[in-house]
């Protein structure tokens, strides 16, 4: 019985497993969601910060700015952190050359 029941729970807790990302500087962890202010003050100045374009209008509005920063290498690794209207929206990482 409690077998079953474990059974019937796990895919719950893997549907409820929370993705998001994180990304570690030195001591300190950044997670997707983060301000981009946070990040800043956390890890320092960016390798580089590129402007990537906007999201799209709403009702004429300009949509949000898209940018992305990149710190490495770190053991090897790059980090690719994209930020949507001052929100770290995705963390990526690649293995350096």
């Amino acid at each position: 019985m409690k077998r079953a029941l474990y059974l019937l729970a796990l895919p719950l807790l893997v549907m409820s497993y929370d993705a998001n990302a994180t990304f570690r500087c030195g001591q300190k962890l950044v997670n997707e969601g983060d301000r981009s202010s946070e990040v800043l003050r956390k890890c320092g100045q960016p390798a580089s910060r590129d402007l990537l374009g906007y999201t799209d209008t709403i009702n004429g509005n300009l949509g949000l700015q898209i940018e992305e920063w990149s710190y490495g290498p770190n053991n090897g690794m790059y980090y690719y952190l994209t930020f949507e209207g001052g929100r770290l929206r995705q963390i990526e990482s690649k293995r350096g050359q």
